[in-house]
Parts: structure tokens; C-alpha cells; sequence
């Protein structure tokens, strides 16, 4: 097995394990065969994000309990999808990232410079 990496291709980091995140609960941003969703971008949650996104019938601040869902709320960060990401960045509301918890498969959905034009972790090159 392959150690995934980032968009800035170094190892992928842990995006957040309290709420516990990715496509496979695992905290980071890691994707796969089954992941058509594509959860590769680790996004800080903003309040004009979570109201978009609920707005686009994607609901991210209600608590599921059954599925064990707490719901989130602004500064919780999140592997969002890479197209979610990409609408709400056109609509003016994409969520701050972390490129270093931001797999690599990002770049095939969304643009590097866009990414870190939003990045939290501004890389140093």
C-alpha cells in the first residue's frame, strides 16, 4: 500500500478526528474506488459555507445521530467534496483549506492555484 499524498506532494496529514472525517471516517482526506463523492478537499467550516451547502440540499450542521453525524459548525473542518468545493468557490463562498490534508486527486477537480489562494496553511513555495 501507498502512502497518499497532498496537493503539495508530500504525505496527505490527518484533516480532523474530532468531528471525525473522510470517506472513510479515518480523519483524513484519503479517497478510493468507492468514493464517488470524491471527499478530497479538508475545508474549515464557515457559516456562509454551511448555509450554501444546506441551500444545495447537502445539510452539514444538522446532527444524524444514526449515523453517528454530529453535525457541524464554524472552524470544524471537514474533507468536503471536490465539486462541492469548486461550486462554492463560483458562488463566492468556498471554505478556507488546508493543503497539507488535502489529497492529491483534489487537482483533477478543482485548481491548485484556487486552493492556495484559499489555503490556511500557506505553503512556503
Amino acid at each position: 500500500m501507498t502512502t497518499a499524498t497532498n496537493v503539495l506532494g508530500t504525505p496527505l496529514a490527518p484533516c480532523c478526528t474530532s468531528p471525525m472525517t473522510g470517506f472513510y471516517r479515518d480523519g483524513c482526506c484519503n479517497t478510493g474506488a468507492g468514493d464517488m463523492g470524491v471527499h478530497v478537499v479538508c475545508a474549515e467550516m464557515t457559516p456562509e459555507f454551511l448555509a450554501f451547502t444546506k441551500a444545495q440540499g447537502n445539510d452539514l450542521s444538522t446532527p444524524v445521530p444514526a449515523f453517528q453525524f454530529p453535525g457541524l459548525k464554524p472552524g470544524d473542518r471537514w474533507c468536503l467534496c471536490a465539486a462541492r468545493w469548486q461550486e462554492a468557490l463560483e458562488a463566492g463562498v468556498a471554505p478556507p483549506v488546508m493543503l497539507d490534508g488535502t489529497h492529491a486527486a483534489a487537482v483533477e477537480h478543482v485548481s491548485l492555484s484556487d486552493l492556495k489562494a484559499h489555503a490556511l496553511d500557506a505553503p512556503e513555495s
